[in-house]
């Protein structure tokens, strides 16, 4: 029998919601909080966004998807990782939808949404996994019913790095400050050596972001370096890094898939730098994109989307995972390795 799912996602400045069937994506549409160049988004107003879009984006899921609310057997919705407000905001929406329509409801993980869309999309097997994205950063590989994290941030996300070093150049915050980092990279030509902090299987960016912000002004200045030198100079960094620790995972696991997931895996840099990474090892990479237009502002799932919500919390379903009520609750630190993994064998 077939079993229809749907995912509400609102972990950041992103408000999606998506309709699967099956391992089929129905619908998934989604809204973009963008705040003007210069600044960040708080909060409160991506919260205030989300309840803003709600009731029309999920309207839009079902007439995309062409079904009613009668044929959905289960509502998923993002329980963390994210920003505290917009997190409760849209689970509000996904408990009141599943009472309304008497549905269950599962509380999904959003990095394990990312995973399993990424896996359903690519049709990867068993990858060593590179999550990097605004809010977390991980290195990631499945053994014994849990995605265990081999490696990650100990200060912030590398998409949270980037986004900063864009408020400090003005970037545009449309469609995305990091994409806009990656197109004035691709004209830059003179490399600035920044700080390299790999410690083990883990990384730091905070003390680049530190060493960059402080002296992107007097360079562009007085004409050192320009902005499509710092930008390039920082992608190139920073992806190094990843790089390195992604393929120490892959030794440790004696892994021959990489897949990488998350908003930053939009960057055809960073899949560039780990196709050759991947290349030397005889291994092969899965890229979370299906864009058929490699110029496309956006990639249709690596960035935060609800269909990979639904994707999640249709595989926990079926193996028997519901959510009480009284446990809709969410959780900002909510950790990959928390979950336990039962539907993968």
């Amino acid at each position: 029998m077939k079993m229809i799912a749907i995912g509400f996602e609102g972990s950041a400045n992103k408000l999606g919601i998506g309709i699967i069937q099956d391992g089929i994506v129905l619908s998934n549409p989604r809204h973009t909080y963008i705040t003007p160049p210069g600044h960040g988004f708080l909060p409160k107003d991506t919260a205030k966004h989300h309840r803003e879009h709600a009731l029309d984006i999920l309207k839009k899921a079902l007439e995309d998807a062409n079904i009613t609310p009668e044929q959905i057997d289960v509502v998923c919705y993002t329980k963390g990782p994210g920003m505290g407000a917009p997190l409760v905001s849209t689970a509000l929406v996904a408990r009141t939808v599943a009472q309304l329509w008497q549905k269950p409801i599962v509380a999904v993980n959003h990095c394990i949404g990312h995973i399993e869309m990424g896996r359903l999309i690519t049709g990867a097997d068993n990858p060593t996994v590179l999550y990097v994205s605004g809010g977390n950063t991980q290195v990631i590989a499945y053994s014994e019913r849990c995605y265990r994290i081999f490696g990650e941030t100990i200060d912030i996300a590398v998409g949270n790095c980037l986004d900063r070093f864009a408020r400090v150049l003005k970037l545009s915050n449309d469609p995305s400050p990091g994409y806009n980092i990656e197109q004035l990279a691709k004209q830059g030509k003179k490399f600035l050596e920044m700080p390299y902090v790999v410690k083990g299987m883990d990384v730091s960016f905070s003390g680049l972001l530190s060493f960059i912000e402080e002296r992107a002004p007097r360079l562009v200045e007085c004409g050192e370096y320009t902005p499509a030198d710092l930008c390039f100079s920082l992608q190139e960094t920073v992806f190094a890094m990843l790089i390195e620790i992604t393929e120490r995972a892959m030794a440790h696991c004696e892994s021959q898939e990489v897949l990488i997931v998350g908003g930053v895996g939009c960057n055809k840099r960073l899949q560039e730098m780990m196709d050759v990474m991947a290349k030397e090892r005889g291994a092969t990479l899965y890229a979370t994109d299906e864009r058929s237009d490699p110029s496309h502002p956006l990639s249709k799932f690596c960035i935060d989307n609800g269909a990979m919500i639904a994707q999640a919390g249709w595989e926990m379903f079926r193996t028997g995972v519901v959510t009480s009520l009284k446990n809709t609750s969410c959780t900002q630190r909510f950790r990959t390795d928390e979950v336990e993994v039962n539907w993968r064998e």
